[in-house]
């Protein structure tokens, strides 16, 4: 079977796409810098994952960690130390030298679709032109909110002990939350679609939800009452530095809480929408993926909420 390379697949996002990889067949490399990345979770056919260490800030480690692979999986990780087109550029040369057959990149955020000012995501246009410079086939998914993120040491603690749902998203927010294991699946689903290199595709949940439906799900699946109470993209930033503890250096904090922020208070207010998803153009695209996708309530009730879910750093 093909073999798939997973950079990141000690995060929550990598490991998705290792679970997903591995049930639909797939040969699995993670890329990671701890000797057992996923200790602690549960994975179905693990013992097909091989692991290779790899410096993603220093592009001499790249080709002895991708060898060989058939296919490459690349999610931006979020406490970066570099910008997103000075990665995925040197890696789409990496990768192009090393003959992989398709580099999937998963931005993690929406990709500019439309007239307006693109804040900060600009920086996913300008890594998408970086890759397609770089001379490796490559598809391109932005994905724009994560149902996982609810299960994280920054949103869970207050919904499970304290009965509250607390995000910095303004009530009238509309959002397609989408499970990481379904981005793993549109990823997975790109691989044999010769339309989908030099492609790339924003993509969400199956429903567009503000907070008070996402309030609803959660009280379901825990059958407790859960309050509606968001924060302030001040206070959501803070807590993001909180739940990352020691692994994040101590000057970086402000900076990062500063930014977190910034880009909320521009989620809540842009006009381009930037958690809102054209699903039916996704639907147009990926057809064989309508009526797949989980629900949030789905999701929701499908997850341990429990104290022993294992949850990666920042999860």
């Amino acid at each position: 079977m093909a073999l798939i390379t997973v950079i990141g697949a000690s995060g929550r996002q990598g490991m998705a796409q290792v679970r997903q990889a591995l049930k639909a067949g797939y040969d699995v490399r993670a890329i990671s810098r701890q000797a057992d990345p996923f200790a602690g979770a549960r994975i179905d056919g693990i013992e097909r994952v091989e692991v290779r260490a790899m410096d993603l800030y220093d592009p001499a480690t790249f080709a002895a960690a991708i060898e060989g692979s058939d296919y490459l999986f690349y999610t931006h990780p979020l406490q970066a130390r570099a910008d997103r087109a000075v990665l995925i550029g040197d890696l789409g040369r990496a990768a192009a030298q090393c003959g992989i057959k398709r580099l999937v990149w998963n931005t993690s955020s929406w990709i500019p679709d439309r007239p307006g000012e693109a804040f900060t995501y600009a920086g996913n246009t300008e890594g998408i032109n970086a890759l397609w410079r770089s001379g490796c086939p490559g598809t391109v998914f932005g994905s724009v909110l994560f149902m996982d993120n609810l299960l994280t040491n920054w949103a869970r603690p207050f919904i499970v002990n304290e009965g509250r749902y607390v995000y910095p998203h303004n009530p009238t927010l509309e959002a397609n939350w989408i499970s990481l294991d379904d981005v793993a699946r549109f990823m997975l689903a790109s691989l044999e679609r010769p339309d989908m290199e030099g492609a790339w595709l924003n993509i969400g949940g199956p429903e567009r939800l503000v907070g008070k439906q996402v309030t609803r799900y959660l009280a379901d699946a825990l059958d407790r009452p859960i309050t509606y109470d968001p924060c302030s993209p001040a206070e959501f930033g803070r807590y993001l530095v909180e739940a990352a503890g020691d692994a994040m250096p101590a000057e970086m904090r402000d900076e990062f809480a500063e930014g977190i922020a910034a880009f909320y208070e521009y989620n809540n207010t842009a006009p381009t929408r930037p958690f809102e998803v054209d699903m039916d153009h996704v639907y147009e695209r990926f057809p064989e993926l309508e009526g797949k996708l989980e629900t949030m309530g789905e999701w929701t009730k499908r997850q341990d909420w429990g104290e022993s879910n294992f949850r990666p750093a920042f999860g």
